[in-house]
């Protein structure tokens, strides 16, 4: 095992969760941080790791100066820059991270990495992302697999609205998983699903639930258990009569037709809150030791402090993905180029970092020690 010495990390997109991103590096690691955005934000005078720049994404040459300059870039800009910074990033042989959902932009990055000198690692969040290392590792529990079952909610904890919703992350980014097809593995087969479809109810602790097919949120885990599964899928959890409520705009008003108009109904009707938790939930089922068996797995995550500030649950869920296969990165533990599926992590490995403690809930039996759940320091 060979480790990589990295010197540097530039973090694009100074929004809420890539300045999480910044300050967990900085937190965890003690690593200097760019973290670029058109508008950057204002920089802390006294913060001697995260510095802020000016930075158009657009512009080919401003961008390939700024990831020459840096050994690793993570991307939190919106989905659709994905594949124009993944491209620059493989031509500058900088190793790549992002957080998209967007299916067609994985496809591109993976089509990149053929000749790539650097990792791309895409999908790096909570979902996809986190939940593929849990499918990954409840898959490897059986000697035939039946059935996997993958869930994740980002919730407010007061929801007061007839949606039964508050936006707790990217407007686009939900509109996204909503309105695309989904891939699932049904009978042994890798299917295409609706968006919105494959409903149920379910109750977690006595409080009930909802939750629905929605695009991206298996990342490359249907390519990789392929053949190794009869049922594989993946749905959102929200709360009941949230999807009704979309489904009366996306389809009886048609917006899914009107992307930017539902965005701009979205924005304006329906509140961002801050009061999260993040609920992960993932089932399987087959045969063991000559027995049909389940085994699941639950956890419930909720903000807290990060470098001085309040952090969401959603913030720090999604940041901790990819700053702890970051981590795997920097110890060897991965590859050191081509393309990487999430579920290439094992997910011990991911909770042993020192970021690993924000998913301690999943409670695998190789969970961190106190010592790795610590910050690093100089």
């Amino acid at each position: 095992m060979t480790k990589l010495q990295i010197k540097n990390v530039l973090v694009l997109g100074a929004g809420k969760v890539g300045s999480t991103v910044a300050d967990m590096i900085a937190e965890y690691h003690r690593l200097p941080v760019t973290l670029a955005d058109v508008k950057p934000g204002r920089a802390t005078e006294s913060d001697a790791l995260v510095r802020r720049i000016a930075l158009d994404v657009e512009s080919a040459q401003d961008l390939g100066a700024a990831l020459s300059a840096h050994s690793v870039v993570i991307n939190c800009l919106p989905f659709y820059l994905a594949q124009r910074v993944a491209t620059e990033a493989a031509r500058c042989g900088v190793h790549y991270f992002d957080l998209t959902e967007d299916v067609a932009a994985t496809k591109a990055i993976r089509e990149l990495s053929n000749d790539a000198t650097s990792i791309l690692m895409p999908q790096s969040g909570l979902a996809p992302g986190v939940i593929g290392m849990l499918g990954g590792y409840l898959a490897s529990h059986f000697d035939e697999l039946y059935d996997l079952r993958l869930r994740v909610g980002a919730l407010t904890r007061n929801a007061t609205n007839s949606l039964r919703y508050n936006f707790t992350w990217s407007i686009d980014g939900v509109i996204n998983e909503y309105c695309n097809p989904c891939d699932a593995i049904v009978n042994g087969q890798l299917v295409s699903v609706q968006p919105m479809e494959g409903h149920e109810t379910f109750t977690l602790d006595a409080e009930a639930f909802e939750a629905f097919n929605t695009s991206g949120g298996l990342g490359t885990l249907c390519e990789t258990l392929k053949g190794k599964v009869r049922n594989l899928d993946y749905k959102t959890i929200r709360y009941p009569g949230h999807r009704a409520a979309m489904d009366f705009l996306l389809h009886d008003l048609r917006l899914i037709e009107r992307r930017d108009l539902l965005r701009q109904v979205l924005e304006h009707a329906v509140p961002h809150s801050r009061e999260d938790v993040v609920i992960l939930f993932a089932s399987a089922s087959g045969r063991r030791d000559g027995r049909f068996e389940q085994e699941t797995r639950v956890a419930r995550v909720f903000g807290a402090p990060l470098r001085g500030k309040d952090r969401t649950a959603i913030e720090l869920t999604t940041a901790a993905g990819v700053v702890g296969v970051f981590e795997l990165l920097q110890q060897g533990k991965l590859p050191a180029r081509g393309f990487v599926g999430q579920e290439q992590a094992p997910l011990e490995q991911f909770l042993a970092t020192r970021v690993g403690h924000y998913y301690k809930g999943l409670g695998v039996s190789s969970a961190p020690s106190a010592a790795a759940a610590e910050p690093a320091h100089a």
